[in-house]
């Protein structure tokens, strides 16, 4: 099936495209198999279509398969058109979207569009072995409720302790670029030198240029890399060595957490850190592009309803 649609570059454009369905199914399809269509289950590339089913059925393994299968989208009765304009509206919504807004312009349940979300989330997920470099700052933050929204009793509970108190720690690294500042995140669990460190060798390579503000946390990174500091306390920007790019990210984070989603269980908040990251790493492309990218990421990485909610055991893998 080889397909000669032209992509959407507007919203406008992606709502007339995807409210027709057969138009709707050849444009994922293409996108899915762009070298053509080969079975997800045993990549046998010989196969017959069923148009009526819009399934294909498989001459290696016989059995039928469609474009779900082993992507994101298994077994999920929702259609396509329902599926690819969420992908769109997440993507491109510089602010997010709160499953709320996905439920009314679908027309799903909350409940759906929250599943839908958080599978969506799963595929903006960038995993790569491959070191930052150059430039890097890294920088720490925490992620909660504001005091005042919360009930007089629980802020009560919240007096005692630093800033961070019953807040998660979110640590960010940020690497510059001519083409654009790309970020990494991760939720960790405190700000300690054991915990913070092992993310910046992991994720940081050897030698390269590395700023962070002056929490002692930081001390003894200077043998493997170029380690400066700059003391908040006194100024925050001293020449090249700041924390200014990541204090943007966080910034946009906060905003988007506070304004669209209003709270975000902490067992859940590496899939938000992954969609903000995802929208800030790839600023400069279209909207159309953004969409492209993100659905040629969504093979093998089914997320069921259990993973999410924890009925099979599976929270504990969502905290790490």
């Amino acid at each position: 099936m080889a397909s000669q649609i032209v992509a959407p570059k507007t919203l406008q454009e992606a709502i007339v495209l995807f409210s027709d369905t057969d138009r709707c199914h050849e444009y994922a399809t293409s996108l899915r198999w762009p070298e053509g269509v080969t079975c997800p289950r045993c990549g046998h590339k010989e196969h017959s279509y069923i148009s009526t089913r819009r399934k294909w059925f498989c001459k290696g393994c016989k059995k039928q398969f469609t474009t779900k299968v082993g992507t994101i989208f298994e077994d999920s009765p929702i259609g396509m058109d329902k599926w690819m304009m969420a992908v769109w509206l997440i993507v491109n919504c510089k602010n997010g979207i709160s499953s709320y807004e996905i439920a009314r312009d679908t027309g799903v349940t909350q409940k759906t569009a929250w599943f839908m979300d958080h599978r969506i989330r799963r595929a903006l997920q960038e995993g790569t072995f491959e070191k930052l470099s150059g430039e890097v700052e890294v920088d720490e933050t925490f992620i909660g409720g504001k005091a005042r929204n919360m009930h007089i009793e629980k802020r009560k509970r919240r007096i005692t302790g630093t800033g961070g108190h019953d807040k998660v720690p979110v640590m960010g690294i940020l690497e510059r670029g001519k083409d654009g500042s790309k970020v990494r995140t991760k939720v960790v669990p405190d700000r300690k030198k054991k915990a913070l460190q092992a993310e910046v060798r992991e994720h940081v390579e050897a030698g390269s240029a590395l700023y962070s503000d002056a929490l002692l946390s930081y001390e003894g990174l200077a043998g493997e890399f170029a380690h400066q500091v700059v003391d908040h306390a006194v100024a925050y920007v001293d020449g090249r060595v700041h924390t200014n790019g990541l204090e943007n990210f966080w910034s946009l984070l906060k905003r988007s957490i506070s304004g669209t989603y209003v709270s975000v269980e902490p067992f859940h908040l590496h899939r938000y850190l992954d969609e903000q990251a995802y929208r800030f790493n790839n600023r400069k492309l279209t909207d159309s592009q953004r969409f492209e990218q993100a659905m040629n990421n969504i093979n093998g990485k089914r997320v069921t309803w259990d993973d999410l909610t924890g009925n099979d055991g599976g929270r504990a893998t969502w905290l790490n």
